[in-house]
């Protein structure tokens, strides 16, 4: 390989990681731009939810509607949650300076995270349950609906 052709390849692949990198830096752009508008929304409104739920929801929305599509933000979602980690540091910095409180109360704050935990498996499997069964009736009226145009 000459060296004019090695120079070549490395600067086409310095230019894809650049342009990959600009690619995720506006999807995560664009998705706290859909975070700060719901949170805008929601301290102008009083809703009493946060900001981040808004945006979650107004995120979905914008999906179910078809004015936005998955692959515009799918690489910094991804990019976000590849580095979810680091948002918890300062939890885990909370329970090494509070660790007499975990000491006295540990066996408490271990049944609220449990029982945080499961309630949230119960909601999350209820609701699963719930789109499912509403999937099938759609289907089936689909298909309900195909058969009665044939005949």
């Amino acid at each position: 390989m000459t060296p004019s052709r090695s120079i070549s390849l490395a600067s086409t692949r310095l230019v894809g990681v650049a342009v990959r990198a600009g690619k995720i830096a506006f999807q995560t752009a664009a998705i706290a731009a859909v975070w700060y508008a719901a949170d805008f929304i929601v301290r102008r409104t009083g809703l009493p939810v946060s900001g981040g739920v808004a945006g979650l929801g107004l995120l979905l929305a914008l999906l179910f509607i078809g004015r936005g599509a998955a692959r515009w933000i799918e690489d910094g979602a991804n990019w976000l949650l590849s580095d979810m980690l680091l948002f918890f540091i300062p939890a885990t910095i909370a329970a090494v300076k509070y660790g007499g409180l975990f000491e006295k109360d540990g066996w408490r704050l271990a049944l609220v995270v449990i029982a945080g935990t499961v309630s949230v498996m119960i909601a999350v499997a209820f609701a699963v349950d719930r789109a499912a069964r509403f999937e099938r009736r759609l289907a089936l009226r689909r298909v309900l609906a195909a058969r009665d145009a044939r005949n």
